[in-house]
């Protein structure tokens, strides 16, 4: 549990919104972030560009973030109930990322799950990228599907709307949504080029138990 509820830690909510729209992970006010502390959920506000957040603009979800009223000077992000959901399903996950990146967004309107094509497959938990059935933004439906899609994940497609990378901290949740996007991005081309050749079921039981011993931390991370 993250302890701190600071200027800091808001800051680098702004931050991390503005580093994904300048590195084309997303698009305009279409993503949403959100970090679980011991206070309840810091997450983006509704529909106020990047450029003008300020740390006071972050909302606080109190609690589990399902109940109470919001505590800030705008609406929380559209999609609050599926970070609130998740957090409340997984203890091992402490912040959420949601873009619209481009690659992940298109392989999200196929409906179509990501298999192991790649052994980077295996930093999100298992050995495939599901894809959610699409719900409305901001439903509970929504926040239905990506659940099932993350069980035993901390990543997924959003039908027909874009990706959830989630981490045990911001720096973490950050990194996978860059490399879910780079997998969207590879899974793409390789199927311009025919039939991409899949990593068997034993080779990504050994790719996940050499992944244990830290792989996956950004930008430091150990191979």
């Amino acid at each position: 549990m993250i302890k701190k509820d600071s200027t800091e830690l808001r800051q680098s909510i702004i931050d991390a919104c503005l580093w994904m729209n300048s590195s084309g992970l997303n698009q305009g006010t279409s993503g949403n972030i959100s970090i679980r502390t011991e206070n309840g959920i810091l997450i983006t506000p509704s529909s106020l560009p990047y450029e003008e957040t300020t740390p006071e603009d972050i909302m606080l979800l109190p609690g589990d973030g399902l109940s109470g009223e919001a505590i800030g000077k705008h609406r929380p992000s559209s999609e609050w109930k599926f970070h609130a959901d998740i957090y409340k399903e997984r203890s091992d996950i402490h912040s959420v990322v949601h873009t619209h990146s481009i690659y992940a967004t298109a392989l999200s309107m196929l409906r179509r799950d990501i298999p192991s094509v790649h052994y980077m497959i295996g930093v999100f938990g298992g050995d495939s990228i599901r894809c959610a059935d699409y719900a409305h933004y901001g439903s509970a439906e929504l926040s239905e599907n990506a659940l099932i899609a993350l069980k035993d994940r901390t990543g997924c497609l959003l039908g027909t709307h874009g990706m959830i990378a989630c981490g045990a901290d911001l720096k973490q949740a950050l990194w996978r949504a860059g490399e879910l996007e780079a997998l969207c991005q590879q899974y793409h081309l390789a199927c311009q080029l025919g039939e991409p050749r899949v990593l068997t079921a034993q080779q990504m039981v050994e790719v996940r138990d050499r992944m244990k011993t830290g792989y996956g931390v950004w930008p430091d991370r150990k191979k």
